[in-house]
């Protein structure tokens, strides 16, 4: 193989090369749109969870626990890609209505947490996603009262190593 400037590619150059474009064929933003379901599968694997829509199938692709992106690709009726979205974005979770979600709403647009806590002064589960805040590592933390309905939405910081540790 050659580079562009005409020189010799070693073996080392095209396992590289090769290994990038296989990572891209698993990022589901490079899916195109009215892929089939058998298609995304192809390329992403079996979805981390599925839902039924009133006019459809939503596709949920969750990097978390580790991850901070949830993908949402729904199929319309046809069985075909009409929309994808990652919902794992500061923007994106202003969307959540306090007092009116509940925990299905929740699964629905993002999936399984990457963690349920619960503290003493809230009587219900706390569940725990990591979010990216513009370059910034976050936690988003959902707080689900003991019937299923959010009660308040708040952000903490990732806890990150401390640079003193030996």
């Amino acid at each position: 193989m050659r580079s562009a400037s005409g020189r010799r590619c070693g073996p080392l150059t095209l396992a590289f090369v090769l290994a990038l474009l296989a990572g891209c064929a698993g990022m589901p933003e490079s899916v195109p749109p009215g892929s089939t379901r058998a298609q995304i599968e192809e390329r992403l694997g079996r979805p981390t969870a599925e839902h039924r829509l009133p006019d459809g199938t939503r596709l949920q692709y969750s990097r978390q626990p580790a991850g901070a992106q949830v993908y949402n690709l729904d199929l319309g009726p046809d069985g075909r890609l009409r929309s994808l979205e990652q919902v794992m974005d500061v923007a994106w979770l202003a969307r959540i209505e306090v007092g009116r979600w509940t925990r299905d709403d929740v699964l629905l647009h993002l999936g399984r947490p990457a963690w349920v806590e619960q503290v003493a002064r809230f009587d219900g589960d706390i569940w725990t996603y990591r979010v990216i805040d513009h370059v910034w590592p976050r936690r988003v933390h959902i707080h689900l009262d003991r019937a299923g309905v959010v009660q308040q939405v708040m952000y903490t910081d990732e806890p990150m190593p401390d640079d003193r540790t030996p």
